[in-house]
């Protein structure tokens, strides 16, 4: 699995590479095969605080955590575990969900073989309301439960999916109590 590593306010040494990288192969064992995408990593120290943001995009999936520390190889570590946590909670949903089909390696193995997941463009406008980015997406049909796992594996307040159920366009959302919201076309 590829990683582009870049520093925010820190120089990003050798050292540092070299921990990340050995940090972040430990996730190589949760797939068949290395996943396509790069992942991107930012260190960056802000006001003493060292933070560690990992995104990386699969195929249905973005894998994304981020941990604050005084110390950037303890937030490295940190960071990774909830990354282990991430994908095995993933994991165990869609074996649950998917049992006769096979595991989350081989999902992601299937899945990686189909192209253009999300496509991000750049898009300005010049009036009022200028849209600063577009995002193209593929929605994969999925049950409200799934969305909410996807939402917060990205780490969004909401997420857009397909419904599995009704076929329609539906939206997810963390409220602000904690519990979760669901926006339904009427």
């Amino acid at each position: 699995m590829q990683f582009s590593i870049r520093g925010q306010q820190i120089e990003v040494t050798e050292a540092l590479k070299d921990y990340v990288d050995k940090k972040l192969s430990r996730l190589e064992k949760y797939f068949d095969a290395p996943p396509a995408s790069e992942g991107y990593v930012t260190l960056s120290v802000i006001r003493g605080l060292h933070t560690v943001e990992v995104t990386i995009p699969l195929p249905g999936v973005v894998l994304r955590a981020e941990h604050r520390s005084d110390d950037m190889y303890a937030s490295i570590d940190a960071v990774v575990d909830k990354l282990e946590r991430q994908i095995r909670k993933h994991k165990t949903k869609l074996n649950r969900k998917f049992r006769q089909e096979g595991s989350l390696k081989m999902l992601i193995a299937e899945n990686d073989q189909a192209a253009g997941n999300a496509v991000h463009e750049d898009e300005h406008e010049e009036d009022q309301y200028q849209v600063v980015r577009t995002k193209r997406f593929a929605m994969k049909p999925m049950d409200v439960e799934e969305a909410i796992l996807q939402m917060n594996l990205v780490g969004h307040d909401f997420f857009v999916f397909s419904n599995i159920d009704t076929k329609e366009v539906n939206v997810v959302y963390k409220r602000d109590d904690g519990k979760y919201g669901l926006i339904e076309q009427g």
